[in-house]
């Protein structure tokens, strides 16, 4: 196994794609440095990733594989903490993750999806016609605020059952929880908010269900004497579906927009009917994945990567956690080319591993392209002459290695082209 130092992934975010660069250079899986000092493999070469994803000797369940979990020595202020402490189908393996999972994939299937289209259309229509009122008074508007973000949180909310008044709350525990720069202080804070806010919610629904998952969730609990979801199941799926129902999307909207708004030729190219606002979505998520790297799997055995005498052949110990390198994937010049770098609608083979692969593959992607497909084209429709209203390098990351996006985008809104 070649020796190499880790990369040291910077919790902040503040460089994702360069950061994805230098562990690509490592070759196929690297050597990283967690927030910490937690040592893991990244993994950044699509075809190996794939195999790992799909791979029954790869695990995410922590209290199974993970030694640094099972002795301790993880701490609650760990700013990853809550990415391996819940108990969901995210964290699952084997048979515990077909159950669980189980219970909310319905609510996901293609035909649902559908039929959510124009409730989605409806809110879109009413962000644009607020964003127009500001537009009219020549005001600059942060688009992620006022477009990208409500869109996908009222659709998340109303497919959950979220009383309005609770949206503050649960948007500042969703972005505690994908802030990977936090103080210790602020992750064990986010911690004990998010249980209380979900808390409040389950007991709510419990009193008065309705016709949302939450409540459909509940009695996925109750029913037979809570043994098909624990409560902590119960309420960590809560915590999954909410907060990854909502955050990718706002990602992928913010990448695209900022995507076109910097390459204007991609956007002619678009209008020109030279390529589709599909081209648009998936070209997005192949080169701006909405979530950077993932944590984190564990290997259940030794997993030798690579052919013997192969320069870049690793072994992967047993029990040593793996981090789905997805932002340093989508650029793989192995891949895609020597420009896998470029944002390019018309690309051919734009094929990408945003959502994941696999088991664990995201059950809102169809939803997320669905929410894409309908905001954008409306966006630019709206507002044809729609220009950033401040240089590029001005825009800052959201503070995280794992959401992938821009704590604002500025822009300006006009009607003319």
């Amino acid at each position: 196994m070649p020796e190499q130092n880790s990369v040291v992934i910077d919790p902040s975010g503040r460089d994702i794609h360069g950061e994805a660069a230098r562990i690509r250079e490592r070759g196929p899986v690297a050597r990283v440095e967690l927030p910490g000092g937690v040592e893991a493999w990244a993994v950044s070469s699509p075809d190996l990733l794939r195999r790992l994803l799909t791979d029954p000797r790869v695990s995410k369940d922590p209290r199974r594989h993970w030694p640094l979990w099972i002795d301790g020595r993880i701490s609650p202020e760990w700013p990853l903490f809550t990415w391996v402490a819940v108990q969901n189908m995210f964290t699952a393996y084997g048979g515990e993750h077909k159950r669980l999972r189980t219970l909310v994939s319905k609510a996901f299937t293609a035909r649902r999806t559908a039929a959510l289209r124009p409730r989605v259309e409806e809110i879109t229509g009413e962000l644009l016609d607020r964003l127009d009122k500001a537009g009219a008074r020549g005001e600059v508007v942060d688009l992620r605020e006022e477009f990208c973000y409500p869109l996908p949180i009222r659709v998340i909310s109303e497919l959950f059952g979220l009383p309005e008044e609770q949206g503050a709350e649960l948007r500042a525990v969703v972005d505690g929880v994908f802030n990977t720069a936090a103080t210790p202080e602020e992750v064990t804070d986010t911690y004990a908010r998010m249980y209380a806010v979900l808390g409040e919610l389950v007991a709510a629904k419990r009193r008065s269900p309705g016709d949302d998952l939450t409540s459909a969730l509940i009695s996925a609990r109750d029913d037979e004497g809570g043994t098909r979801l624990s409560e902590q199941e119960l309420l960590d799926t809560l915590v999954l579906m909410i907060s990854a129902g909502h955050e990718t999307t706002v990602n992928l909207i913010d990448n695209a927009v900022h995507a076109l708004l910097t390459h204007p030729e991609q956007l002619a190219h678009v209008r020109a009917g030279r390529a589709g606002w599909d081209d648009v979505v998936e070209e997005t998520l192949r080169v701006r994945a909405p979530v950077a790297s993932l944590p984190l799997r564990y290997a259940v055995e030794d997993l030798e990567v690579g052919e013997p005498g192969d320069p870049d052949r690793v072994v992967i110990a047993r029990g040593e956690p793996i981090l789905a390198a997805y932002a340093a994937a989508g650029r793989d010049p192995g891949t895609y080319g020597a420009d896998a770098d470029r944002f390019d609608v018309t690309r051919l083979g734009k094929e990408h591993l945003a959502f994941g692969h696999g088991v664990h593959f995201c059950l809102g992607a169809p939803l997320g392209r669905m929410e894409a497909r309908v905001a954008l084209p409306a966006l630019f429709e709206r507002f044809p002459g729609l220009e950033l209203a401040v240089p590029e390098e001005e825009l800052s990351p959201v503070a995280s290695f794992i959401s992938n996006g821009h704590r604002s985008l500025p822009v300006r809104l006009t009607t003319g082209g």
